[in-house]
């Protein structure tokens, strides 16, 4: 009988070796991830780019059209007084008179950084620090003549003079979690994705900024641990729904006369000002704002020396005006790009500086999804669309005078391109759902100049591997009508005429895509491994697929976008091999939270769920997020109330995990502590585990891989 267990424990571990030629920690560690190249920094001719060498000891310049190096514009190994060996990144100045590099960089947010920063002068071959204040530096930007440098320390803006070698205080009431100059807040920098906004003229007279007083805004705290015998705390300032905002100024500093003038700019004590910009002309300074409920956009022109301001644009939305697109605001002379929704479908327009709409620049049943740069010289737009599928994209340019779009990109499946300044070459990123990323050059017209990156080494790896291949499915909506994209991935040693069990990953949050013809090697391929179906289903409210389909979770997140997961799920249910009593659901951030309301609104139809760093209701999510789908909790109380999941408690079903770190900054713990408390008054059992002083990315030393380990075990034993 010994004999007998031994025998069969080796056979099924041969056939297991057979069958697992990966493992997660392959995953997690990218083993089959498509690699990336260096940064391309475009120099301001656009004909040529900066890169960091691999040694991180000097910055060196190419050329786009030949990829030779042409120059080396700082080098720690030859330049005079340079008491550093290597560097974490840099800045070239218009001219490449001068270079800034910096060291020390020390995280702030998910994207501001502050650092220690040092100035070379190319000429003089020179380096020393940028400034002898003590504390570490953000932003810096330079003059369009290269000569001054603009930068934020303590919450105040400096600027240098070159030519002088003079450093001066431009503001000098920055005050931490009160008043900040040049910079943003934390809403700001996570919600409209800037951390700038400090901008010179193009005369180089004239540097304007927004000064934000959080002084009303009230402030978060959460624990740090850190080891200590006695913890600490952290405290910023967090807007969150229905609560006090920033308030925003803008105003402008004359350099020459050192005067400031605050822009008499229309806007409520609520509204925001998320982008500032001068045209061609150092008399307009674009001011464009929104309302508190984003669903108006008005772009201003405001002259810095009489102060007086002039409505330009107005657009105003049914639902919300999406301002990731304010960034694609380019300016010509006498004329300006934007993307607006306004048939449908988001799409390119051009407005004269006097308001007037000029064109439709394009056109079609399919959004644009990116305006990626403009040629001035040509009058060329260059922009990528999702014009042959919502899982696909391509890269496009199209003359503003002539019209008639050109497709740059020549492959089937998702294109991603970077331009240099003015449009004159880009990198292009291609893949597909096979195929991992092919980096390549290209000039204006298209032309491939050379392959950047294969990435054939990946590719071998995931075919030796034997990794599943995913599949495209379509899935039908709650509504019994729409029709969803979806991908399926079927496990190792697939029988057709066995019942298995599926976990659905999904994220589902409003214009966001899981499902793209795309490659990629996630953790969740260890589940196939282990013997589970995977899919992902993107639902109602998910992206490039008009504004209707795009928009219409507005003032009820969470309701419909939940509905179409259990859908997708019933339907899945209803495949030959699938159990469908044996059905779990994943998410992380809005994917987490659309795993609470899945599983409290489907009736049943998931057995397990893991939410990690779930929103729980979304009183307790900032402003400007929660707001532009949800307006405040004020005018919308029914609303949130349908897509808490913590009114939702008592109705949930099936088994949960639900995981958070202690120091999320985004979406805080607040939100897993208070659901807890909610499942223990409703009587429901679950799991929980924390990550002690992790962020909302959950990342760093053996944190992702013990996540990962965790949800598997969870789905093993409770599916």
């Amino acid at each position: 009988m010994k004999k007998t267990l031994l025998f069969f424990c080796f056979v099924s571990s041969v056939l297991l070796l057979q069958a697992q030629n990966y493992t997660l920690n392959d995953l997690v560690e990218g083993r089959f991830s498509a690699r990336g190249i260096r940064q391309m920094e475009s120099a301001a001719d656009g004909m040529h780019y900066y890169q960091m060498n691999p040694q991180n000891t000097a910055v060196i310049k190419f050329a786009y059209a030949t990829g030779n190096a042409v120059d080396t514009l700082f080098d720690t190994r030859r330049a005079r007084e340079c008491t550093f060996d290597t560097f974490q990144g840099f800045l070239v100045s218009p001219d490449e008179n001068r270079v800034i590099v910096y060291r020390d960089r020390e995280q702030i947010y998910r994207r501001s950084f502050k650092a220690n920063y040092y100035y070379h002068d190319v000429r003089r071959n020179l380096v020393r620090k940028l400034t002898q204040n003590p504390s570490k530096q953000m932003i810096p930007t330079f003059s369009p003549d290269g000569r001054m440098l603009a930068y934020v320390i303590d919450n105040n803006i400096w600027l240098t003079k070159f030519d002088f070698d003079t450093e001066s205080q431009v503001t000098k009431d920055g005050e931490r979690n009160k008043i900040i100059n040049g910079a943003t807040d934390w809403v700001y920098e996570e919600e409209f994705s800037t951390t700038r906004l400090m901008e010179f003229s193009p005369d180089s007279k004239l540097l304007a900024f927004v000064r934000s007083d959080e002084s009303q805004v009230r402030e978060y705290q959460f624990q740090t641990f850190d080891q200590e015998l006695y913890p600490g705390f952290y405290t910023y300032k967090y807007p969150k729904a229905g609560e006090k905002n920033s308030s925003v100024e803008l105003r402008v500093f004359d350099i020459d006369a050192r005067t400031t003038r605050k822009m008499d700019i229309p806007l409520e004590a609520d509204g925001y000002m998320p982008r500032i910009t001068f045209t061609h002309n150092a008399d307009e300074l674009a001011a464009m704002t929104l309302n508190r409920n984003q669903n108006r956009f008005d772009m201003y022109f405001a002259n810095p020396r009489t102060t007086v301001s002039r409505l330009v644009l107005r657009e105003e939305s049914n639902y919300f005006v999406d301002s990731e697109w304010l960034g694609s605001i380019h300016f010509l002379p006498n004329r300006f790009t934007y993307v607006s929704e306004r048939d449908g479908f988001s799409h390119i327009y051009i407005y004269g500086n006097t308001g007037t709409l000029q064109k439709q620049l394009t056109t079609g049943q399919f959004d644009v999804t990116g305006l990626l740069a403009v040629d001035e010289q040509t009058n060329t737009v260059f922009y990528e669309a999702a014009d042959e599928s919502p899982l696909r994209r391509n890269i496009y340019k199209v003359n503003i005078d002539k019209g008639q779009p050109q497709k740059l990109s020549t492959r089937q499946g998702y294109n991603s391109a970077s331009f240099s300044a003015n449009g004159k070459f880009f990198v292009n990123r291609f893949t597909d759902i096979n195929t991992p990323t092919v980096i390549s050059l290209h000039d204006a017209g298209g032309k491939e100049l050379r392959v950047l990156e294969d990435n054939q080494q990946a590719a071998a790896q995931a075919a030796s591997a034997q990794l599943p291949k995913r599949e495209f499915i379509t899935v039908p909506a709650a509504d019994g009508i729409t029709q969803l994209n979806g991908w399926i991935i079927r496990p190792a040693n697939f029988n057709a005429s066995q019942k298995y069990p599926v976990v659905m990953v999904q994220y589902s949050g409003p214009n966001s895509q899981q499902v793209l013809d795309r490659y990629g090697t996630d953790w969740h391929y260890a589940l196939a491994n282990d013997g589970f179906v995977v899919a992902a289903v993107d639902g109602r409210g998910t992206g490039a697929r008009g504004e209707e389909f795009r928009k219409q979770t507005y003032m009820k997140l969470g309701v419909t976008e939940s509905d179409d997961q259990v859908a997708a799920a019933r339907y899945l249910g209803t495949l030959p091999y699938v159990d469908a009593n044996r059905i779990g659901i994943w998410g992380w951030s809005y994917g987490g939270y659309n795993v609470l309301m899945s599983m409290s609104r489907g009736n049943g139809i998931f057995k397990a769920g893991v939410a990690i760093a779930p929103v729980t209701d979304w009183k307790f999510y900032d402003t400007v997020y929660t707001e532009r789908f949800m307006r405040t909790p004020q005018q919308n109380a029914s609303g949130y109330k349908a897509g808490s999941p913590l009114e939702l408690a008592s109705q949930l079903q099936g088994r949960l995990l639900l995981i958070h770190g202690t120091t999320d900054d985004n979406v805080h713990f607040q939100n897993a502590v208070e659901y807890s408390r909610a499942l223990i008054a409703a009587g429901k059992h679950f799991d929980m585990f924390y990550f002690p002083d992790k962020d909302h990315s959950i990342f760093g030393g053996n944190a992702r891989l013990y996540l990962y380990e965790k949800v598997i075990d969870f789905f093993k034993n409770n599916l």
